[in-house]
Formats: structure tokens, sequence, C-alpha cells
């Protein structure tokens, strides 16, 4: 890896209201259009659902989006790309992803976000891209880290528009 790839691989920006968070997520969403996996972490209310409902949306699906805590994943076949949204936070054991054949999931055809991923440690593959989602009271702060080729340069491409977007 060379030197400047650290400074690309943790970047963040502060949202406020969910209607900056919902902006972002159209901004980036064309960054994503080419498939992998994200990882989304963050506290219970931070706003991970309602950046995977703004990607979701940004990307082509025209109706509501559904959060996925008792169905675990909800798949979004679009023109261009199937989006798969997943929530573990109600997940027991890992194992049960086995049971609804998690490895179908994944492949470069799509966008896997995931919710909770800690839930599902050992069972899932490794995130191109961690989101996390920090609560300051009246915003949000999002900070992305790339965990692969393809996460790094998204990396490079979420820095572009974090500079760009003031919120």
């Amino acid at each position: 890896m060379d030197p400047g790839a650290d400074e690309l691989m943790n970047q963040s920006i502060r949202l406020t209201g969910e209607e900056a968070m919902l902006a972002f997520a159209t901004q980036a969403a064309p960054v994503f259009r080419n498939g992998g996996v994200i990882f989304l972490e963050g506290t219970l209310g931070a706003g991970k659902t309602t950046l995977s409902r703004g990607l979701i949306q940004a990307l082509g699906h025209p109706g509501a989006v559904r959060s996925p805590t008792y169905t675990l994943v909800e798949e979004y076949r679009l023109p261009d790309i199937t989006v798969c949204h997943f929530d573990l936070y109600r997940l027991g054991d890992p194992e049960e992803l086995e049971y609804i054949g998690i490895r179908d999931y994944f492949g470069d055809d799509r966008l896997s976000l995931i919710e909770w991923p800690q839930r599902g440690t050992g069972m899932l593959p490794t995130a191109d891209l961690l989101i996390t989602i920090d609560d300051d009271v009246q915003s949000r702060i999002l900070s992305w880290t790339g965990q692969t080729e393809r996460g790094r340069e998204w990396c490079r491409q979420l820095d572009v528009l974090s500079t760009e977007q003031s919120v």
C-alpha cells in the first residue's frame, strides 16, 4: 500500500438532519453502482437505515424501502444493479445466516448494505467499505474506511463528495 493510501482510508463528513443524510446518499450512490459490500455501524437510531434507504432510492428504487429488521434481508432488483439490504440486529447466532443462503447474496453484480455486521462475524465476506455513523446530538458524523482496493477507490470518490458538500 502506498503512503498516501492511509489518508484516503478514513474520511468523514458531518451531516445535520435527515435531508442532509439523504442528499449525501443521493450524491454517493453512483460511487457504488458496480456493486460490493458495505458494512454500516452505529448505535440504534444513528441513521444506518436512513442512509441505506437513500442509497437504494438513488440507485433507482421508486418505492418505499422497508427495514429488514425482522426479515434480515430485503432484495431490490434495480435496472442496473441488485441491492441487498441486511439488518442483522435481531440475529441470534451468525450460523443462522446459513439458513437464508447468505452466500447467494454476494457477487460482483450486487451491492450489499449490511447493518450490524458484527452480529454476522465469521459468516460475512470482508467489507469493501466500513461506514460508521456517530450520533453527535444535533448531527451525525459519517466516517468511512476502505478495506479493499475497491473500498479505497470508493474512499477517494467519497472524499471528493465530502469536500464539495456543505451540510
